[in-house]
């Protein structure tokens, strides 16, 4: 069997990258050509991990980088894949991951999980030699393809795009879960993930007071808690600011914070009771959004800043896109979903369209298919050697 692993942070540390790799592995499972993948956990903390983790690395200490390149290959692992984002790695902008791939022996696929079009030069190094490195480039929108090639000089025949994937899992009627949480005959707006100043939810918030004067039954759910850096910096500075904007706005009957690390099945559930998913964020460069691709994996109806990752998820007519930093605007897309229930449908039914091909189920078959790619040619090539 071929034996793949991960280097990623992993559960029980929360973090998003954390979820995508655990749902990843465990789409993989079911996948009956590789072995069962594991794991090499990048830790920061004393974490609970499964089984599957086999070895950890400790993110801040550099030679950690170096032991567990030579532990892998001194393993039976056939093949690395490195989930990559700047600030799981230890070192300036995450540079220690340098040193763990000059000293790896054995094929590495590098899935990225930020693609900055302009980056300081030393993000710019990092992902030119990842790029170097790597059998194959795994990016998770089209839109990133040209900035890879020319900004990072990464050869387009490396470049692979696979979507974020989407767990499949249904409950009860959209009814039926509004009504547990007392939301019966009301207009949800949702927006989930970990809360910090870069999601522009202050500007979601002043267009709910917006659409509030005439949709008396609108009620925002502010689903997440703090990111855990932002907590460290500046404690919950940025959620009081919320409450106070709220409160401030006497909105309080309209607005909703749910304070917790949500679960898959927690996210699910919001959002199949949620009638608009929101995303007001203010970065213009964000290549991938786990959220918005779960609100997309469920058909929702999505309302956006146009930062690059909803440009592409919710073009063809897939979701409105306001502009950044502007309540207004965010108000009158809100009001015309409200206000036009035909175009709501409409929307979602293409919305699902896309949703559908990005079960995990079927990215698992994509990463499987690269896998196979990668190691039979090795192995052919190797052949050829001897």
């Amino acid at each position: 069997m071929r034996n793949v692993a991960f280097l990623s942070t992993y559960p029980s540390r929360e973090c998003g990258l954390a979820t995508f790799t655990q749902d990843l592995v465990r789409a993989l499972d079911k996948v009956k050509l590789l072995d069962k993948p594991k794991v090499i956990a990048v830790s920061n903390d004393k974490y609970s991990y499964s089984s599957r983790v086999i070895m950890e690395l400790s993110q801040h200490d550099r030679e950690s980088y170096i032991n567990t390149a030579e532990a892998i290959n001194g393993s039976d692992i056939d093949l690395l894949v490195i989930e990559h984002e700047y600030g799981i790695f230890g070192g300036e902008s995450g540079e220690y991951i340098l040193d763990f791939i000059n000293h790896l022996q054995i094929p590495l696929i590098t899935t990225l999980h930020t693609v900055l079009p302009n980056p300081l030069p030393k993000q710019k190094e990092i992902l030119r030699q990842l790029g170097s490195k790597s059998a194959k480039i795994v990016t998770m929108a089209e839109n990133t393809k040209p900035i890879l090639q020319t900004v990072y000089g990464i050869d387009a025949s490396k470049i692979e795009v696979i979507h974020h994937g989407v767990p499949s899992k249904a409950f009860e009627s959209q009814n039926v879960l509004k009504k547990k949480h007392g939301l019966t005959g009301k207009s949800v707006v949702s927006t989930f993930g970990l809360l910090s100043p870069g999601k522009g939810l202050e500007y979601g918030i002043e267009a709910i007071a917006k659409v509030a004067k005439k949709h008396k039954e609108v009620v925002y759910l502010i689903l997440g808690q703090t990111h855990p850096c932002v907590k460290k910096e500046s404690g919950e500075a940025y959620r009081e600011k919320l409450v106070n904007m709220v409160d401030a706005l006497g909105i309080r009957d309209h607005v909703q914070f749910v304070n917790k690390y949500l679960s898959k099945d927690e996210i699910i559930y919001y959002l199949q009771l949620s009638d608009i998913y929101m995303t007001p964020y203010l970065g213009k460069d964000q290549a991938v959004s786990g959220t918005l691709a779960y609100a997309v994996g469920y058909g929702k109806a999505i309302v956006s800043t146009p930062y690059s990752y909803a440009k592409e998820m919710l073009a063809d007519g897939r979701g409105l896109l306001a502009e950044f930093s502007d309540a207004d605007s965010l108000a009158k897309h809100i009001e015309y979903i409200l206000e036009n229930p035909k175009a709501k449908k409409e929307m979602e039914n293409r919305t699902l369209r896309v949703g559908r091909t990005m079960t995990w189920e079927n990215i698992a078959k994509q990463y499987t298919k690269l896998f196979i790619n990668i190691l039979d040619k090795i192995h052919i090539t190797d052949s050829m050697v001897i």
